[in-house]
C-alpha cells in the first residue's frame, strides 16, 4: 500500500507517519510540495484542508489532516499491532500521544520558535517553557526507569510519536548539561532512533552540544541612525504655563495617559539581596584581589580577614552524574556552559568549579565546586534561574571544619579527598 503525504521538506510531523509506515509495510511518500503556494490554491482549500495547513495525508478514501490523526490512521494499517495488543494498551498509546501534544510540543514551540525566528523572543516564556519541559522529562524519566518502551516490550505508536516530538529539542537545546538528569529518557530516545525503521526515515540524529538561544532583535534603522548622529535640538520656545483644568476634566480627557504615567511612577521591585544589611565583605574587591594577586599568599589571607559570615555563605557542589562523564574536553565544555548560564548571579556570587581525573592515570572524571553567595541561602539567581543547578548536590560549608577544603578550591591545589590536583577548572567572577 502506498499513500501520499503533503508537506514541506524536513517536517518532523511527517516523520512519525513515515516511521509508522515502515513498521506496517505502508509506503508514505512525500512528493514535491511548494508550501506557501500549493497549500493556498482553491483546490487544496476545498478538497484537502480548508485551513491551508500541512501535513495532509491522501488516502483512497479521502484526505486526512492533523499529524496525530494521520499517524493514528497509518498505525492502524497492517498487522504490526502498533496500537498495542489489548484495548488497555491502545488507551496507553493514546495517553502518550496526548502527552506529547500537550506536555511536550506546546512548551517546545514556546522554546524553539523564537530560535527559529518564527515568533518574537520572550525570555519569560522561554524560561517557563524550559521548566515545563524539565518537568515533563522528569515524569517520563521516572516512568521509563523499569521499561524499555512506553507500552509493552516492543515499539508502539506511542514511542514513535513521543520520540519524534522530542527530536528538535534533542537537536537544538537539550545540551549535555540539560539532559544529564534524564538518563532513562536519553536511553529510550536513542534506542528508538537506532531502530532500522527509524533510521530509514531519520538517518542521523546529532544531539545538541551547545544550547541554541534566540538572537537579539536588531535595532530599527531609524533608531540606529539616531544613535550614530544625534539630531540637532530645535530652538527652544518660551515655556508657557498651561491654564489649569478642573481635576474632573483632567481625569476625563487624560485617563489613558494617567494610566501610563502611574505605571512609570511605580518603583521597580528591588532584588531581596539588595535589601540585606551592608556587608564588610565587598564582593567586587574580593574578585579583584583574587584575580590580580597570588592566591595562596595574598588572596586567601585577604578572604579570611574580610569574609562576613552574616552577609555571605559558602557552598560546595558535586555533580550527580560523574559516572556518565566520558572525556575531559566534553566535561570542560559542560562546566563552561554551566557558568555561562549564571549571568544573573554575577553581582551576588563568586565560584570555582574543578574537574578531576580523565587523564592517563585512569582516575574517573568528576566535577566539584565552591560558590560564595550573598545571603544565608542559595539565591534564586543560582537555584531558580539556572537549569544546571539540579544537576549538582549542594552542601553548605562549615567555615571552621571545612577551612582547608575551602582553601583547596580557591587555590586549586591540595588532596581534595584523595582525588589529587584537578585536571581543569573554571572560575566564575
Amino acid at each position: 500500500m502506498a499513500l501520499r503525504i503533503l508537506s514541506y521538506p524536513g517536517n518532523h510531523r511527517v516523520f512519525k507517519a513515515q516511521i509508522a509506515g515502515k513498521y506496517n509495510g505502508v509506503v508514505v511518500e512525500a512528493p514535491a510540495f511548494n508550501f506557501g503556494t500549493d497549500n493556498k490554491t482553491p483546490e487544496f482549500l476545498k478538497t484537502k484542508n480548508p485551513l491551508g495547513k500541512v501535513p495532509v495525508l491522501e488516502t483512497p478514501d479521502g484526505p486526512v489532516f492533523e499529524s496525530n490523526a494521520i499517524v493514528r490512521h497509518v498505525g492502524r494499517l497492517g498487522k504490526n499491532r502498533l496500537y498495542g495488543n489489548t484495548p488497555y494498551e491502545g488507551a496507553l498509546v493514546d495517553q502518550w500521544i496526548d502527552f506529547t501534544a500537550n506536555e511536550i510540543e506546546l512548551p517546545a514551540a514556546a522554546w524553539l520558535y523564537p530560535i527559529m525566528g518564527f515568533i518574537p523572543n520572550n525570555p519569560e516564556a522561554t524560561q517557563k517553557a524550559k521548566g515545563d519541559i524539565r518537568k515533563s522529562l522528569g515524569v517520563l524519566n521516572d516512568y521509563l526507569n523499569s521499561r524499555t518502551f512506553l507500552v509493552n516490550e516492543r515499539v508502539s505508536l506511542a514511542d514513535i510519536v513521543l520520540s519524534t516530538g522530542l527530536l528538535r529539542l534533542y537537536e537544538m537545546v537539550l545540551d549535555p548539561g540539560f539532559r544529564k538528569g534524564f538518563a532513562n529518557v536519553n536511553r529510550w530516545f536513542l534506542t528508538c532512533m537506532n531502530q532500522p525503521e527509524f533510521k530509514a526515515v531519520i538517518p542521523e540524529v546529532k544531539l545538541c552540544e551547545k544550547m541554541q538561544v534566540a538572537k537579539e532583535a536588531a535595532p530599527a534603522p531609524a533608531a540606529a541612525h539616531a544613535a550614530e548622529k544625534p539630531k540637532e535640538k530645535p530652538a527652544e520656545k518660551p515655556k508657557v504655563k498651561p491654564a489649569e483644568k478642573p481635576k474632573k476634566k483632567e481625569e476625563e480627557d487624560d485617563g489613558g495617559d494617567d494610566d501610563e504615567n502611574e505605571e512609570d511612577k511605580k518603583p521597580k521591585t528591588k532584588n531581596p539581596l539588595d535589601l540585606l544589611p551592608p556587608s564588610t565583605f565587598v564582593l567586587d574587591e574580593w574578585k579583584r584581589t583574587y584575580s590580580n594577586n597570588d592566591t595562596k599568599s595574598v588572596a586567601i589571607p585577604w578572604f579570611w580577614e574580610h569574609f562576613d559570615p552574616q552577609g555571605y555563605s559558602v557552598w560546595f557542589c558535586d555533580y550527580k552524574y560523574n559516572n556518565e562523564l566520558k572525556m575531559l574536553f566534553m566535561t570542560s565544555n559542560l562546566v563552561t556552559g554551566f557558568l555561562q548560564r549564571l549571568d544573573k548571579l554575577r553581582k551576588y556570587g563568586f565560584g570555582t568549579v574543578l574537574i578531576f581525573g580523565g587523564k592517563d592515570d585512569g582516575q574517573p572524571l568528576s566535577i566539584s565546586g565552591l560558590f560564595i553567595v550573598r545571603g544565608q541561602e542559595i539565591p534564586p539567581e543560582l537555584s531558580r534561574d539556572c537549569d544546571d543547578f539540579e544537576l549538582y548536590n549542594w552542601t553548605r560549608a562549615d567555615l571552621k571544619g571545612d577551612k582547608n577544603k575551602i582553601e583547596e578550591f580557591l587555590h586549586w591545589e591540595g588532596d581534595f579527598g584523595g582525588r589529587g590536583k584537578p585536571s581543569d577548572g573554571k572560575s566564575f567572577k
